[in-house]
């Protein structure tokens, strides 16, 4: 089975539609959160990934906030003036949707959990290898996707031996021996922090038990016009070039 693996779309329509493109066939969608939220196509971007035949979803703080939830507390100047921008601009119809979504780790088969920020909270950022410890040692399964940070990472753990590996290159074997379990975050759609402005997306096959980190490029000047144009914090449009 083929799986497309999206996190942080962050209401950009123009990433979102450029990684579509460039995935090809797959069988089913893992979406980790956060689909809303400093962009300026929220609606659109909701219409689009909803429109997907098979999903599994979970939210993230930005879908909390943006669609009631939760208060704006803990969010910085900028993602709470985006956010609060967001909710106005969110249908009703859209809002329900969010506030639905469920809360993670939620399992996608025998093989696979999804999370926003890490397993054990939903809302933590895993930036670490301390970090990547604990996420690994509460995950219920042998492969966790987290996303939530915007910044690709790959660890691995053998139970056995109890050693972390923090993991590099664009392809994760997850081949290895039943002892092995594997934590990565493929980067974000819409708002790459990793100072690679690609949209960053997942294909993950069980087929062969790889997991491959992909990039794709996308019209960043048309997401940014859009964000100016909304009146929201030009810096929003600026970080979008510099993948910050």
């Amino acid at each position: 089975m083929r799986y497309l693996v999206i996190s942080d779309v962050h209401a950009n329509l123009e990433a979102l539609d450029a990684v579509l493109d460039a995935a090809g066939a797959y069988d089913h969608v893992l979406a980790l959160g956060d689909f809303v939220g400093y962009g300026a196509d929220p609606n659109a971007v909701i219409e689009r990934v909803r429109a997907m035949p098979a999903v599994t979803w979970i939210r993230g703080n930005h879908d909390k906030v943006g669609s009631g939830l939760d208060t704006t507390e803990g969010f910085n100047q900028l993602a709470r003036r985006a956010i609060e921008w967001t909710s106005r601009q969110l249908t009703n119809d859209h809002r329900t949707w969010l506030a639905a979504l469920p809360e993670g780790p939620v399992a996608a088969g025998t093989l696979m959990e999804i999370c926003h920020g890490a397993p054990f909270d939903e809302d933590f950022y895993i930036f670490d290898d301390l970090d990547a410890m604990r996420a690994l040692q509460a995950s219920r399964r042998s492969v966790c996707l987290f996303g939530h940070t915007h910044v690709p990472a790959a660890y691995s753990l053998n139970q056995g031996d109890r050693v972390l590996r923090s993991l590099t290159g664009p392809r994760v074997d997850l081949s290895a021996s039943t002892d092995t379990v594997f934590l990565v975050n493929c980067g974000a759609v819409g708002q790459p922090r990793d100072g690679d402005p690609r949209a960053a997306f997942g294909i993950l096959d069980t087929a062969d038990r790889s997991l491959t980190l992909m990039r794709v490029t996308y019209d960043v000047a048309k997401a940014q016009a859009k964000i100016v144009a909304a009146g929201l914090p030009e810096v929003l449009a600026q970080r979008l070039g510099v993948g910050r």
